[in-house]
């Protein structure tokens, strides 16, 4: 009789709840028996005794079947109908099914508890350098489409799925997510258990990895395992300077509105320069539709070519990176601005910038904030605001100079999520008010950057 599988053990014990009963474990423990195809020797007695069976039946027991049906011959080996795989740096092996571009790629593991807009999320140029695990299971549901993007080239590795991307059931769709993907050259592993992975960034901070989609099942682990040691990791790397826009543009798009889609700002009422350190297109719809006319400059830009536009408002964007790393550059074109005394707003990156430049520090976060369900107390108001975030580094305000206070920290770690300089007209946030995806909590900071603007003018005649 031919060695039993482990779908068929766990039949023969009642189902996943049963299984788990017999062995004294949690149901998570039998899905891992059902991705390694095996069931570790410490409850081979439990379900021998439960089931009747024999020894010789169990997958990877001693005996001359497991000869015609092996399991895992060691670490490295991949289980039957894997074709895909993340290897972390400390040489932890993740098998799944891999989809998407068939490659390789290295970068920072976190993870997003945000449950829609994928599309926008693998698109946001501040999660350059990552791979993102979702949390949702259900990712690639609704398909892709050409309004959804925060950026024509996505700038996030890859990504992690629990469950097989489905066809899409969405009529905005115009392309399977695996096409899209495919197309960008970005590969995706699912099959992954992405629980235990949460809670192992969770608690031991997010790790530097490689995912591989290999069709033939063929992975070099041990020189996957060297590149994802190899690699250096955020802290300390300036990625602005790969996502921003390469000559300066104007922005007229205005946000999505059904059933007419993206509109035009025809009637401006503020002149805006918006540095890109990798800004997100829905922050330039959203300054748009405050009534900024909103003119976009490249990272690199310094004091003279910003003013040179003659702004009535400077904002600083987010992005992906060390914020100490891309402050090189950043902290002394906007200490320029800031000598003028123009109102300057930031998110994300363009917060940590402006921390920098009025004297504060910045320092990485163990695990980081990703998703779109943060809560974030104004300090102003005493009102609590549930956010957009996707950074991982973060805002120290022991080190705020005197001539600035904080304005709004997460609920979830305490963290810094807001400032305000008390003596110039500028302030930031660390999470994200334009809401693609997410709540939209927080949209009244653009019309306090267009109320600021109309303040400034007023006092300068």
């Amino acid at each position: 009789m031919p060695m039993r599988t482990v779908e068929d053990i766990i039949a023969l014990l009642g189902g996943p709840e049963a299984a788990a009963s017999h062995c004294g474990v949690g149901t998570e423990a039998i899905r891992k028996w059902r991705q390694a195809r095996a069931i570790p020797a410490k409850h081979w007695p439990a379900v021998l005794t439960a089931t009747g069976l024999s020894l010789s039946d169990l997958p990877g027991a001693p005996g001359e079947t497991q000869k015609t049906e092996p399991t895992m011959a060691s670490a490295d080996t991949p289980p039957d109908g894997a074709t895909g795989c993340l290897v972390l740096a400390d040489g932890t092996i993740f098998w799944g099914r891999g989809f998407g571009a068939e490659t390789a790629t290295v970068g920072e593991i976190c993870f997003n508890t945000g449950m829609t807009g994928y599309q926008e999320t693998l698109t946001d140029p501040s999660y350059a350098g990552q791979v993102i695990t979702f949390t949702f299971p259900h990712i690639g549901n609704v398909g892709t489409n050409i309004e959804d993007l925060e950026s024509l080239t996505p700038a996030a590795r890859g990504l992690i799925v629990k469950q097989d991307v489905t066809e899409p059931a969405n009529y905005r769709s115009t392309r399977h997510l695996n096409g899209w993907l495919v197309s960008h050259g970005i590969p995706g592993v699912a099959g992954i258990d992405t629980r235990a992975l949460t809670v192992r960034i969770r608690d031991l901070g997010a790790p530097n990895g490689v995912i591989c989609h290999r069709a033939d099942g063929k992975f070099d682990i041990p020189a996957l395992r060297a590149q994802a040691a190899a690699w250096p990791g955020l802290e300390g790397m300036d990625l602005a300077k790969e996502v921003t826009c390469r000559q300066t543009f104007a922005w007229n798009e205005t946000e999505w509105a059904w059933p007419d889609g993206f509109g035009q700002q025809v009637a401006p009422t503020h002149k805006v320069v918006a540095v890109d350190y990798g800004a997100k297109r829905n922050i330039l719809r959203c300054l748009a539709s405050a009534g900024c006319d909103v003119v976009v400059v490249p990272a690199t830009a310094t004091a003279e070519e910003i003013l040179a536009h003659k702004p009535d408002g400077v904002f600083l964007s987010n992005g992906p990176g060390d914020p100490a790393a891309t402050g090189e550059y950043a902290v002394p074109a906007i200490q320029g601005v800031l000598e003028t005394k123009l109102p300057v707003f930031g998110i994300c990156l363009g917060h940590q910038l402006l921390a920098l430049s009025l004297g504060a520090k910045t320092y990485k976060l163990p695990r980081g904030h990703r998703g779109a369900n943060q809560p974030v107390k104004d300090l102003t108001t005493g009102k609590v605001e549930i956010t957009s975030q996707n950074h991982g580094f973060a805002v120290d305000p022991k080190t705020l100079p005197a001539h600035a206070k904080v304005t709004h920290v997460s609920l979830f770690d305490g963290t810094n999520e807001g400032i305000a300089a008390t003596d110039r007209p500028a302030f930031s946030v660390q999470y994200h008010p334009e809401a693609n995806p997410g709540p939209t909590d927080s949209h009244y900071l653009f019309h306090r950057f267009v109320e600021m603007m109309e303040a400034s003018k007023a006092n300068r005649g």
